[in-house]
């Protein structure tokens, strides 16, 4: 062999290694498990706030931050359905549609993608678990109101984990609910190994799947309603864990969005204060495992929120509002865990969706 054929055959060495290594580098980067934090209406502004309201440095851990693009396909200002999408399927779709494109085609949803590829799946919402956000994750529907179709999908979905409200939407009227049909998705879910539950207390434990109900729509305003955000996120961490093959978990602070719509500060922190909570939670119990990612992020900011305030600690911070609707400014995202890398910079929401399947394996778009 001559010196000029060993010489080309390292280099065609070297380019194939080349190739081969990005390929390796994204494998390993792969967390076993994703928890998706989702606060509806959370702007730069609102997470701002919330880090003068707490000694807490939760949001301090996370060493990744972006900007994300919200607007839909069809408006420059979303709305939570189609923004839900973006994150949920890497799609942008017009407003309104869950989990669909325009045409009424259904979208692979991340936490179908996640269950084929064997891990458990779940849900925490303070809405009602058939609400916009929630419902882009487990449904597929052509309207955002059509919450009686979203339940049955849910009821079908075998997600291994539902927690938050809404039991008018499971239960036919003769059982205190509100559908028309007679169904009682509850107890069918019952008979499919469901743990039913409903109210604050009960035993989880032993649960392989679990539909925790705890209010008839939308749960109660932060400060009004139990248990707290940390503890359904708790929950469902204890029963998606027991899969070995790892969990994906949505969790959206719902009623963020409701108290911007309001312009009510007052209740806007305290539904900040109980998501921050649930992110706490989610750290805590995944602390050393090294094989979970964590990404905060949002479907749309809410209210043009500006804060103002002279004292530099932020103790008389106040709030000014643009807006009773939502607007379309960027919002953040903190990502922290195996891949948390991926999500710096500035994204589309619908790339933001694409990042958050390609932590679970390639897949073509």
């Amino acid at each position: 062999m001559t010196y000029t054929t060993l010489f080309r055959r390292i280099i065609r060495t070297g380019i194939a290694l080349l190739v081969l290594v990005p390929s390796i580098l994204l494998s390993q980067d792969r967390p076993d498990n994703i928890i998706l934090f989702i606060g509806d209406g959370l702007g730069t502004a609102h997470l701002s706030a919330l880090t003068f309201l707490t000694d807490d440095a939760a949001l301090q851990e996370f060493p990744v931050a972006a900007f994300v693009a919200t607007q839909s396909a069809s408006h420059f200002v979303t709305e939570s359905a189609a923004g839900g999408t973006a994150l949920s399927t890497g799609y942008r779709t017009d407003s309104d549609f869950v989990a669909m494109l325009p045409d009424r085609t259904p979208l692979r949803t991340l936490l179908e993608f996640a269950k084929l590829h064997g891990k458990a799946v779940g849900v925490v919402a303070t809405s009602s678990v058939t609400h916009a956000t929630p419902a882009a994750f487990l449904a597929h529907v052509p309207s955002r109101r059509m919450q009686y179709d979203i339940a049955v999908q849910i009821a079908e979905s075998g997600a291994e984990v539902v927690i938050g409200g809404g039991t008018k939407w499971f239960l036919p009227k003769a059982a205190g609910g509100g559908r028309d049909d007679g169904r009682n998705l509850l107890a069918e879910m019952e008979q499919s190994a469901y743990t039913v539950a409903r109210g604050r207390d009960y035993k989880h434990e032993g649960a392989e799947k679990l539909i925790w109900l705890l209010a008839e729509d939308a749960m109660p305003a932060a400060g009004k309603r139990k248990p707290p955000m940390s503890r359904m996120v708790e929950v469902a961490l204890d029963v998606l864990s027991r899969n070995p093959n790892g969990y994906v978990l949505m969790v959206e602070g719902s009623r963020i969005d409701w108290a911007a719509h309001d312009n009510d500060f007052r209740t806007l922190k305290a539904e900040l204060l109980d998501f921050l909570s649930g992110i706490r939670a989610a750290l805590d119990y995944t602390r050393g495992d090294d094989a979970t990612a964590i990404v905060v992020t949002s479907d749309h900011e809410t209210g043009g929120l500006a804060l103002q305030g002279r004292k530099p600690d932020g103790s008389d911070m106040y709030a000014e509002w643009t807006t009773k609707a939502h607007s379309g400014a960027h919002v953040p995202l903190l990502a922290k865990g195996p891949g948390s890398e991926r999500f710096g910079g500035i994204h589309r929401n619908d790339e933001i969706g694409r990042l958050l399947f390609s932590l679970i394996a390639d897949i073509e778009f």
